[in-house]
């Protein structure tokens, strides 16, 4: 899921990124964390990184928040607040309303039972239907991805601690978020004062919002922290501003820039860009006969996710790759089953088979909801096309597939384009591209006939 452009249609020549990275100092203070967002009624969610849920120190008992994500975020659904009724969010419209009490039942039954799941609110037939198929293509890929990480780290738990590093304080998130947004440009131009500060378009809440007017700047961008969010990172339009919650619980010192290549470097960048084109309705989207933007947008993120890391591995994608493939043939408790020879913890296997899952009733039926297919599938079709697709560009046309990006060239607007910082060194990102490939153990000439030109 990506921008809105409607979000940032009002963005000027204050968009515009200084390349240059301009490194502030470091932030003294800890702001206070606002409340989580629950994808609340009128704010739509865009995209999410890396998921955490809430699992049981035993059947039923909710526990505390996992350290760092393990698979994408399922929204927590809320009350009716005031005025008219308005359709929820997809991902709130997805979760079953009785998820707690199904667990703690599935639990006690050691496992030997297929949950019966219900919903605040009828799943639109046609989402359903749209992702009710999945794809084996990447299946081996997928295997692959995952044995070589427990072949190296033993359990998923292991490599989460030997690759995300420590959690970190507020301080030190509120000083990796400020230094990643000078990078990116997402500061606008000098205000004077607090009211200047909330006046503009876009700004840091909270703590933050007073850190503004100290530093006398306007981010683009709101910011939240929250120790409640049941995600590592949520990005979603809310009261027409891009906002970026972040879970205390989930950043960990290795991950946590990853998260924001992920998510502003690639999501929020590119809608940007994408206000500038023509083609940036739906009608200019069929003008130019464009193709769908996934599954390059959400490959494109991913690979930004893992794109320093020392192990690239690319675990999130390959497993729910997996997952949604055999849930498409088996019951909720046959798929759990199945999955133990890859993830020991009961509570995460829950998760993920919730997640592949979701939208089924009755999930003794095989059945699934392909959607998160779509991560290993953009990751793996960008990487078979490394060499030829010219990534400054693809973020400059906005919200396209690089199949595109050739043809559109020369109908794009390229004037002040905003380019991800970490693509300025082309020549090292392309080697770190190619140690993805090399890491997760993918072969060439298996991707070239897998994808043909």
């Amino acid at each position: 899921m990506v921008l809105d452009p409607a979000a940032t249609a009002g963005l000027g020549d204050s968009a515009a990124p200084t390349l240059a990275a301009r490194h502030g100092p470091p932030l003294c203070s800890c702001p206070t964390p606002t409340p989580a967002l629950r994808c609340p009624r009128g704010a739509r969610r865009l995209s999410e990184t890396g998921a955490v849920m809430r699992r049981s120190e035993g059947a039923g008992m909710r526990g505390g928040l996992r350290a760092a994500a393990s698979l994408p975020h399922i929204a927590r659904g809320r009350g009716e607040e005031g005025g008219g009724r308005r359709s929820p969010c997809l991902l709130v419209a997805l979760r079953p309303c009785n998820v707690e009490a199904e667990r703690e039942r599935f639990f006690r039954a050691s496992f030997a039972y297929d949950p019966q799941f219900e919903y605040a609110e009828p799943v639109p037939a046609a989402v359903l239907d749209k992702y009710a198929v999945a794809s084996d293509r990447f299946v081996a890929q997928a295997i692959r991805i995952i044995r070589a990480v427990l072949e190296k780290y033993g359990t998923y738990e292991s490599f989460e601690v030997a690759t995300g590093g420590r959690l970190l304080s507020k301080c030190q998130i509120w000083s990796v978020i400020r230094k990643y947004m000078q990078k990116e440009g997402c500061v606008g131009e000098n205000c004077s004062g607090v009211a200047g500060a909330q006046r503009s378009p876009y700004g840091f809440r909270g703590a933050s919002c007073q850190l503004a007017a100290e530093k006398a700047l306007t981010p683009l961008v709101v910011v939240q922290l929250t120790d409640d969010l049941l995600s590592q990172a949520v990005m979603m339009v809310e009261d027409s501003r891009p906002t970026l919650a972040i879970n205390l619980a989930g950043a960990r010192q290795h991950w946590l820039e990853g998260m924001l290549r992920h998510e502003i470097g690639t999501h929020y960048i590119r809608g940007v860009n994408n206000t500038r084109q023509p083609w940036h309705s739906s009608e200019g989207r069929k003008q130019y006969s464009l193709k769908p933007a996934n599954p390059t947008e959400e490959g494109l993120a991913s690979l930004h996710s893992v794109l320093f890391r020392k192990q690239p591995f690319l675990w999130r994608a390959a497993l729910l790759y997996y997952t949604i493939e055999r849930a498409s043939r088996l019951s909720f408790s046959a798929l759990f089953q199945d999955l133990e020879q890859y993830v020991q913890d009961a509570g995460i296997r829950w998760e993920y088979c919730v997640r592949a899952k979701r939208g089924q009733t009755d999930t003794s039926q095989p059945g699934c909801f392909s959607k998160d297919q779509v991560y290993l599938d953009g990751i793996l079709r960008i990487l078979r096309h490394r060499q030829t697709i010219d990534f400054p560009l693809l973020a400059a046309l906005g919200k396209v597939s690089y199949e595109d990006v050739n043809r559109l060239k020369k109908f794009g607007v390229l004037e002040k384009a905003r380019i991800p910082h970490f693509m300025q060194d082309l020549e090292r990102y392309m080697k770190q591209l190619d140690h993805i490939v090399t890491t997760n153990c993918l072969n060439e000439e298996e991707l070239e006939q897998l994808l043909p030109d």
